[in-house]
């Protein structure tokens, strides 16, 4: 079998991989998915990949497949683990998280202002993929950014860069790095206005960071062995899917619910009503990740927020026997009722945490009212992906609960029964964001065709 393209989804746990042939046509194809265990922690991510597509032969009865690309996403290796410092928590360093978290990163340290000798220790000892380095308006502040990078510098960190702030420090930021031996990329100004956050370009600038150095990843050492396209963060991935489709169909946002973590991606510019109102600045496409709602690694967090005896008499089980045999993927019924009743809650609070809301002031003139963060009332769609809301028997009434819980004039969600909800049935969103940067018309109608959409009735 002979196939345009493989495209790898390299998970902490599981590498999946699908097959799309007749790409550049009117009528490209998902062909197959095969699925094996990931080999990174093993020393070698070749082996599961080799696996992957060795499973995928069983699926389709062959014996051999040949393909012209591969292309990949990973989350394996620890993911993209990034360090994000700029001046002011609110404007430069709120930037730089949504642009990290938007490329698909996990962000294990964030400082605002001077680095100190406490935060370089702190640095060292996580050991970050990247490093993302903004501060200052354009034409603004300059002397916190070029103070960090020295100190950077100086500490004889070798981790690369990215520059993302005041553009009048480019040339000294480059200079410090050309010097120290530090690799260095520099994008647009993150905020380059107090009232503008400009993240595309520095999520860009991550992607290209990610997929030169992923290759020194323990484990990924030999990726290109088999890799000959674009390597993506997962979660990247599928906002790069995202926003393709909003482009296609409109304001979105798409829920990712997992073993170890929920992810809210969202592509809407909101209400021109909730936008006069806005304190500060928002992405059009957001990413927020909930490490503390995960189904499997983070269960018993849910068990929690929820209460053992309120689970007890809701779904008729006994909640401590299920979770001592409580599985990745349910097997019983009673399994698949608490993973299901775990999987609501968890899109529930990560729905919430990841939308803004209005808040009153009371001034001298009388009560204001302000919106802080994502306004997500405009949206009109939203997608369930991941293995929980593409695989549970009853994951339209879940999403469906999810879509409609805006019970509050103060939250900016949309009105129950506005959203029409739509599922990656084919679980290929994330494979499809990679597909995205060389073949973008090919990955849209691949997208819509795993979200059924020619069954879809105005």
């Amino acid at each position: 079998m002979h196939v345009n393209v493989l495209v790898a989804e390299i998970g902490s746990t599981t590498t999946i991989v699908n097959a799309f042939d007749g790409l550049g046509t009117a009528k490209p194809r998902f062909i197959a998915q095969g699925k094996a265990p990931t080999t990174v922690l093993d020393g070698d991510v070749r082996i599961g990949l080799q696996n992957a597509i060795d499973d995928l032969l069983v699926n389709e009865s062959e014996h051999a497949i040949t393909y012209d690309r591969m292309l990949a996403s990973g989350s394996a290796a620890g993911g993209l683990r990034m360090t994000v410092h700029g001046l002011v928590r609110d404007m430069t360093v709120r930037a730089g998280e949504a642009a990290a978290l938007g490329a698909g990163a996990i962000i294990v340290q964030t400082t605002a202002g001077k680095l100190n000798e406490f935060d370089i220790d702190d640095l060292k000892s996580i050991r970050p993929n990247l490093i993302l380095l903004a501060g200052g308006t354009d034409y603004g502040e300059r002397e916190t950014a070029v103070f960090n990078m020295r100190e950077i510098a100086k500490s004889s960190i070798k981790t690369p860069v990215i520059y993302c702030g005041n553009v009048q420090n480019r040339t000294v930021i480059s200079r410090i790095a050309e010097e120290s031996g530090i690799p260095l990329s520099i994008a647009d100004n993150v905020y380059p206005r107090l009232d503008q956050m400009n993240v595309e370009s520095v999520r860009k600038c991550i992607h290209a960071m990610f997929e030169k150095h992923i290759t020194n990843a323990p484990g990924m050492e030999h990726i290109r062995d088999m890799v000959n396209g674009s390597i993506l963060p997962t979660p990247g991935s599928v906002m790069l899917a995202a926003q393709l489709l909003y482009d296609d169909i409109g304001d979105l946002a798409v829920l990712d619910i997992g073993g170890a973590t929920t992810d809210v991606h969202s592509v809407t510019d909101g209400s021109p009503e909730i936008m006069s109102m806005m304190t500060a600045p928002e992405p059009k496409a957001k990413r927020t990740v909930e490490g503390d709602l995960g189904l499997y690694i983070n269960a018993h967090n849910l068990v929690d927020r929820i209460g053992k005896d309120v689970l007890n008499h809701e779904l008729q089980i006994d909640t401590d026997a299920v979770m001592r045999a409580y599985l990745p993927i349910p097997e019983t019924d009673v399994q698949f009722r608490l993973t299901e009743r775990l999987c609501l809650e968890a899109g529930l609070v990560a729905l919430d945490r990841h939308a803004g809301k209005l808040r009153h002031l009371y001034t001298p003139q009388g009560r204001r009212t302000i919106a802080e963060g994502k306004d997500l009332s405009a949206i009109k769609w939203m997608v369930g992906t991941g293995g929980a809301l593409t695989r549970l028997p009853h994951r339209e009434s879940i999403l469906r609960t999810i879509a409609d819980c805006n019970k509050s004039k103060m939250q900016l969600l949309p009105s129950p029964g506005v959203v029409r909800l739509l599922f990656d049935h084919d679980y290929i969103m994330a494979s499809i964001g990679v597909l995205s940067k060389e073949d973008p018309e090919s990955a849209l109608r691949l997208l819509k065709e795993s979200l059924r959409w020619d069954s879809i009735r105005d």
